[in-house]
């Protein structure tokens, strides 16, 4: 039984590769995408992704994507190291995608946002629409032009989440620039 694609590289600048079950090659744009796959940048690398959600997804240096289960239908969820731009016009219908990263899970229907390091701390953007982050029994959700950081740890190592904070557009210019953007 064939594998089902679950998206294609667009592009990529630099060093990258793909992992497929167990085997590593080089990434390059055309490269479908399939369930499981696992595809990393290098140190000066940059990625662009298409999901069948018909997601768009940037990735900076150093970073590395796990796709999990996804269907166009339904979205999906994937495991993300690094910096990353999310993005899934406006204008389709909602489907759920769910990211987990080391420090949160964030789920999102549609939107555009960033999640990586900003300010030397792990932080997710808002660009546009709502994106709810979760860490451990602690719940945000941002709108758009909103971000938050992921803080230090409480005395019973609970991570903490910052404030809603609305982010300068310098910052985000730096957050976008740090995926290639």
């Amino acid at each position: 039984m064939a594998e089902e694609v679950v998206g294609v590289t667009l592009g990529t600048t630099g060093e990258g590769s793909i992992e497929r079950a167990g085997t590593r090659q080089n990434l390059k744009p055309e490269d479908p995408i399939l369930q499981d796959d696992t595809i990393r940048t290098g140190a000066a690398a940059f990625a662009t992704l298409r999901l069948v959600t018909e997601a768009r997804i940037d990735l900076g240096p150093l970073s590395e994507i796990t796709l999990d289960a996804f269907t166009a239908a339904l979205g999906g969820s994937l495991r993300i190291k690094g910096n990353m731009v999310f993005d899934r016009p406006d204008d389709l219908p909602p489907v759920d995608h769910t990211i987990f990263t080391a420090f949160s899970q964030i789920g999102v229907r549609g939107t555009r946002f960033f999640y990586g390091i900003s300010h030397d701390v792990p932080a997710v953007f808002a660009a546009r629409g709502e994106v709810s982050v979760t860490r451990g029994t602690q719940s945000v959700i941002l709108g758009a032009g909103d971000g938050v950081e992921v803080l230090g740890t409480e005395p019973g190592g609970t991570i903490l989440l910052s404030l809603v904070q609305r982010w300068s557009d310098d910052r985000v210019a730096a957050a976008y620039a740090s995926v290639g953007l």
